[in-house]
Formats: C-alpha cells, sequence, structure tokens
C-alpha cells in the first residue's frame, strides 16, 4: 500500500524554485530525502504539510487528498521539522499535556516509555535542554500518538555519534516491528546508510 504519494509539487521563492517534486513510499519502508543544505529538503516537507502555501502539485497520504482531509490525516502523522521552538519557560511536562489533547490516539505509556528511552526529564524547562534533547522530545511526542507515518526533518542533527546511532537503531525497529513508514531528510548519508 502507498502511503504518501507527492505529485508535481512547486514552490516559487523570489530567490530559489522547488520544482517537480514527485515520490512515493510505500507502508513499512524508510526514505531518505537527500540533499545539501540549502537543496529543498525542509521546504518539501512543509510544502506537503501545507505550512507554507504551495505554487503546484498535489500530496496523498493514506489514499487520501491531504489538503482536503488535513485534519484526519495528521491523526496518523508523527512530525519532527527543525527550527520549531517551544516555549522556552516552559516544563516539558505542561507542553505534552497541551500536544496530547489534539490527539485520538494518544498513548501515555508509549510517552512515559520515550521519556526514559530518551533520558527526559518531564519537570525540566525547554531553556535547560540540549539542542539534542529537543529534538528527542519532539520524536518523544511523534511517536506516542500511534502515528503510521513519521516525517522527520534532520533528526539526528545536533545529536553525538551514539545518540545518533541509537535513534537509528529505533527507526528500523519501529519499521519492522510496527510496520511504520519514515520519510527523513538529511545530509549526512552515513545516517541512511545505517
Amino acid at each position: 500500500m502507498t502511503i504518501l504519494k507527492i505529485d508535481n509539487l512547486r514552490k516559487i521563492y523570489p530567490s530559489f524554485l522547488l520544482d517537480d517534486i514527485s515520490f512515493s513510499i510505500s507502508e513499512g519502508k524508510i526514505m531518505g530525502l537527500i540533499g545539501k543544505n540549502g537543496a529543498g529538503k525542509s521546504t518539501t516537507l512543509k510544502g506537503m504539510l501545507n505550512l507554507v502555501k504551495r505554487d503546484g502539485g498535489s500530496v496523498e497520504m493514506f489514499g487520501m487528498d491531504f489538503f482536503k482531509h488535513e485534519e484526519e490525516i495528521k491523526q496518523h502523522l508523527g512530525v519532527v521539522l527543525g527550527g520549531i521552538d517551544f516555549y522556552n519557560h516552559k516544563k516539558l511536562s505542561d507542553i505534552t499535556a497541551v500536544t496530547k489533547r489534539f490527539y485520538k490516539n494518544w498513548d501515555e505509556d508509549a510517552y512515559q516509555n520515550y521519556l526514559k528511552v530518551f533520558s527526559l526529564d518531564p519537570n525540566k524547562r525547554v531553556k535547560e535542554l540540549s539542542s539534542g534533547m529537543k529534538v528527542k522530545y519532539m520524536l518523544a511526542l511523534a511517536l506516542s500518538h500511534n502515528a503510521r507515518l513519521l516525517i522527520l526533518d534532520e533528526p539526528t542533527s545536533g545529536l553525538d555519534p551514539v545518540a545518533r546511532d541509537d535513534l537509528l537503531t529505533l527507526f528500523k525497529l519501529l519499521v519492522e516491528k510496527k510496520n511504520i513508514t519514515i520519510l527523513y531528510s538529511t545530509h549526512i548519508i552515513t545516517d541512511l546508510e545505517k
């Protein structure tokens, strides 16, 4: 089954053109969106998620038009994008309390497990986290509502090599054990080789 299908996605900026992006991913696969910084990986992800207005193209997820069924589809998505800032003075537990209200399938046991796996203290404030710990927190949120498709923008950025390897192992397990599909943008080719 095709989980994600992009046809002719297009975004025009004054000094940048993202043109004719087309690809698809089958269920239970990991696909890498590879390119150097500035190549348009993040713009592609934001365009397909309706976070920036696209200038053309179509996006289907789970066999449905994303732009017509966005709210329903997002119940089955786990998204981690770079450059997302939380309120620096809020505790993780406060942010989680708000976030989990948006998901019908929130799994508190899974969330608590990911806090342990990632060594996250829910009483810490965002400003107390390193870049890598912020990524781990976003992943804990993304993985805690039984998402069928994970869309990850440079998720290993800011992680040390050991943490990066642990995360890549987790991604493989999610695909093998839960049949989750992962779209993963990176400029680190060795991550995708693993």
